[in-house]
């Protein structure tokens, strides 16, 4: 049950941080933070929970849910550079993430989250905000928002993970 809550979790923090992506807060240091970003931190220890199903199954989540974003994001009229940036980063980093995390189940479960998400945080943060801002913002504010997406996904997904580890909910 508790990977269809995950799964339940994963895609609807998907769709609301695309929703919102364009919302930005003030951040010291780096200038500003989109809510989406946020939510989204969530995404990335949601997925590692539902590898307990099986690789297959996650990709199966994983292009579920680009595709339901694409479609959602249609409906609501998101900006089609959004709904580009979105898609090609969820596609690829969530990817990047599963496959780095599949090969580390040896691992104790905080280690396995830390290290795909070291990597796959920085790709999507990147991606995204190269794609979805590129003529929008300075480079100079691209940039920030970069560093601080990668930052504040870091920690979010890290907290996330903590508190799932501590509530014994993960084995090994």
């Amino acid at each position: 049950m508790k990977i269809y809550i995950s799964t339940f979790i994963y895609v609807f923090c998907v769709l609301i941080a695309n929703y919102t992506a364009t919302n930005f807060i003030p951040f010291p240091i780096f200038g500003a933070v989109s809510v989406g970003t946020l939510i989204f931190g969530i995404t990335f220890t949601q997925r590692d929970r539902i590898h307990e199903k099986g690789k297959p199954f996650v990709y199966a989540v994983i292009f579920f849910t680009a595709i339901l974003n694409l479609l959602f994001s249609i409906y609501w009229k998101i900006d089609s550079r959004i709904i580009i940036a979105s898609f090609t980063s969820i596609i690829i980093s969530e990817v990047t993430d599963t496959e780095i995390y599949h090969k580390l189940l040896h691992e104790k479960w905080i280690y396995r989250v830390t290290k795909s998400n070291a990597v796959s945080v920085p790709i999507d943060s990147t991606m995204f905000n190269l794609i979805a801002f590129i003529g929008v913002f300075s480079n100079l504010q691209i940039v920030g928002l970069i560093f601080g997406e990668i930052v504040v996904k870091y920690i979010i997904s890290i907290l996330s993970a903590i508190n799932i580890s501590s509530s014994k909910q993960i084995a090994k």
